[in-house]
This record gives C-alpha cells, structure tokens and sequence, in this order.
C-alpha cells in the first residue's frame, strides 16, 4: 500500500465487510478512474459475480471470462468437464450435495477414506479427510461452515481420498486468438492442513511419461473451458505413476514464482497482457524450462503446531544474493493481524539443479531474521534436511511425521 500512487479503504479488518465487499472494491476502482482490476489469489479473485460485474461497470478483470471461473469454480462440475474430455478424475460426486444423508449415502458407495470438499473452495479450505462413517457428519458440517464463512458459499462435494498422493498442478497460459501452452509442473505435495508450504519446479522423481501426460491433461482442460489467463490445472499422482484431476484454479497462484524462476516468463505481465486484449506471441516450442526452483512460504506460525503467531514483528532481515528472490510485504516494526491468511514472505530460489537449489534455499532461509513472533522457518529447514524429501518422494500425508 505504501507504494501505491493512490490508496482507497474498502472496509473494517472483517473479509466480508472489505476485501469481499464487491460494492466497496468498485467505488474505489471508480472514484480512481481505474481501468482494470487485478484481483490477486485470494478472496474474490474465483468469483464469477465479481467478474461479471466489473465486465458491467466497464472494468477489466485481470483473469479468464466470468463463464469460465464458473465452471471451473464449481468443483464437481469441473470433475465432470474434465471426465468428458477424457482426463481420468478421482471418483467421486457429479455434483454439490443437497444434504449430508446424500453425502452419507456416496461415501459409503465409493468406500473411506473420502475427502468432503468445498465447491467453491480453494487453498485448502473446506476440506476434511473422513476416514470413517462415524466422522462424516461432524466433517460434513465443518466443511459447510468453513466453506460459507470463506467463499461464501456453502456448497460441499465428496471424492475418495487418495492415500500417498502426490499434488501435482500445472501452470497454463491462453489468449483470445486460441493460443494454450503449459510451463511446465511444480510439486506442491509439502502441506499443513492441505494448505502448501514447500513448492518445486520440476517436480523430482517423475516419470517421463507422466509429466508429459500431465502436461497433455491441462492443455485438454484449459481447451475444454476455452480458457483465457493464466491458471493452473492441480491433479493428484499415486505411488503407480497414475494421475487424476482434481481442480482447475481460475487465478494466479501463490507458487507463481516458481514457474518464473524455471522459464523467464513474468506470469503477472502475461496476464495483464492477454487482460488487454494482446496474444501470447510465442506457442509451446519456445517455452524453456532451466534448471530448478524451490518456493518457501514464511508464515506466522508456531513452527511445532501450525498455530498462528500473530504479533508484532520487532525485526525483519531478508536473504539475499545470487539465485534468490523474496516476495513480501513485510517491514519493521509492523503488525501481524489475526485476521487474515498467515503468510508473511515467499522466499524463492534457483539453481543448476535441485541438489543446488536445496542448498541455496537452506543457505537463505539461515540467513532470514523475523523477531518478535513465531515463523514457519524452523520447520522449513527440517523438511529441507529430511531423507524422504531430498529423495524427492515426499507425498502429502508425510509433512505429519517432521511436526515435534
């Protein structure tokens, strides 16, 4: 905000009453003349409505069509888009729940364990895994609760959970002359609480046929949608090597820079770019994947139990040189509220390969001071040290076993 030429508040600290106040964040775009809204990678950034009255008041939304946030904002719908166009899914429902008996009825018809997810969902909440029938109901009305209060909508879908999975997405970018290419995959099986905290481009010990049948999936998906932006196609891959969709997210995302870092291309340019009306200019053949790059989420959070550290940060010395880049807002002293997502700084490096962009990424984050509250560093760092991770086979449900 402090580097704005021009600064509008929207609200109190309460989401609803500012950063998912519509009316609010289109006064302020009108009061300043604003051409373009880019909505960033949270709040209203998968909100169809959102787009659709910015295209009303004569806005550019910085993103794909109002249509297509829609279809593939309602994940059951997107399930089912995907499984048309022959992309393999995880089995589950064809659509949103009407109630939790019928969630009931389809868990106990595909077998536990299931994940009872959010529709309208996206950064891991509104997920719960249900291991047992004696679980799901309890689940089923968390989901309904956590989903309403974040995206409002309460929607909830179900799909068996696959059990050593690893999360895999791929990056895509459309124009409006048809032009689709793929930059490659980033691995973001590192999580808490399905929210990620350790993302890598390339993903390590993947075969070659499933990255490319990877990369072939999300072209099928962003063509099946028309899809116009940049976006990100997220499938689960099992210990066989077999993948399944998951979620198409309509909106850059917070692991952008990884891709970056891997191909040269600024993905927040390209998508001002393709907003404007302009072509790629370039189609897959020119699309260059060097070396690897490993994103680091810094949050404020006891490192031992994920709880948030909100506070005051009396201290703040980011790393610095070669091959390393830092994302951030942070400054001292300033405070860190309670009412928003925990993430402080976004601590990204490169190297020739993965082996040297592990060692840079420790080397960074021994460099990085935060004082005054807890930081998600000290376990960073033990992910970054363990065996299974520099294996490179690290799946989703592994992160519980380094807590402690």
């Amino acid at each position: 905000m402090r580097l704005a030429d021009e600064s509008i508040c929207i609200g109190p600290d309460a989401p609803r009453l500012s950063y998912l106040n519509i009316p609010a964040i289109i006064s302020a775009a009108a009061v300043t003349d604003s051409e373009a809204i880019h909505p960033g990678y949270g709040f209203l950034a998968e909100n169809a409505a959102f787009a659709e009255v910015c295209r009303a008041c004569s806005l550019t939304f910085i993103g794909p069509s109002p249509e297509a946030i829609r279809l593939m904002g309602d994940k059951a719908q997107a399930r089912q888009l995907a499984r048309q166009a022959g992309v393999p899914v995880v089995p589950g429902s064809e659509a949103a729940f009407k109630d939790v008996e019928e969630a009931l009825a389809l868990a106990d018809a595909i077998g536990y364990p299931v994940m009872f997810k959010a529709a309208a969902g996206g950064g891991g909440r509104g997920m719960r895994i249900v291991r047992a029938r004696a679980e799901a109901s309890t689940a089923f009305d968390a989901c309904q609760s956590e989903a309403g209060a974040a995206f409002g909508s309460s929607d909830i879908y179900c799909e068996k959970f696959v059990e050593h999975a690893r999360h895999i997405e791929v990056q895509v970018l459309g124009d409006r002359n048809g032009v689709r290419v793929h930059l490659g995959e980033r691995d973001c099986s590192v999580q808490r609480r399905h929210q990620k905290l350790l993302e890598e481009s390339p993903a390590p010990a993947l075969a070659a046929e499933t990255r490319a049948g990877l990369h072939r999936a999300a072209l099928v998906v962003a063509a099946a949608v028309n899809y116009v932006s940049a976006g990100t196609v997220e499938f689960l891959v099992d210990a066989a090597g077999r993948f399944y969709f998951i979620e198409m997210n309509t909106r850059i995302q917070v692991e952008h820079p990884v891709t970056e870092m891997v191909t040269g291309i600024d993905l927040i340019r390209e998508q001002i770019r393709i907003a404007a009306g302009e072509g790629l200019g370039y189609r897959q053949d020119a699309v260059r994947l060097d070396g690897h790059a490993i994103e680091v989420r810094v949050n404020a959070e006891d490192p031992e139990t994920f709880a948030p550290s909100a506070g005051r940060v009396t201290a703040w010395v980011p790393p610095g040189g070669f091959g390393v880049r830092v994302d951030s807002h942070l400054m001292a002293p300033c405070a860190v509220p309670p009412f928003y997502d925990s993430l402080l700084a976004k601590v990204i490096v490169h190297g020739r390969d993965r082996r040297e962009a592990i060692e840079r990424m420790r080397r960074a984050l021994a460099e990085t001071v935060v004082e005054g509250i807890k930081t998600s560093i000290p376990f960073q760092l033990k992910v970054l040290a363990d065996p299974v991770f520099l294996e490179g086979r690290f799946t989703s449900v592994d992160t519980a076993r380094l807590r402690g």
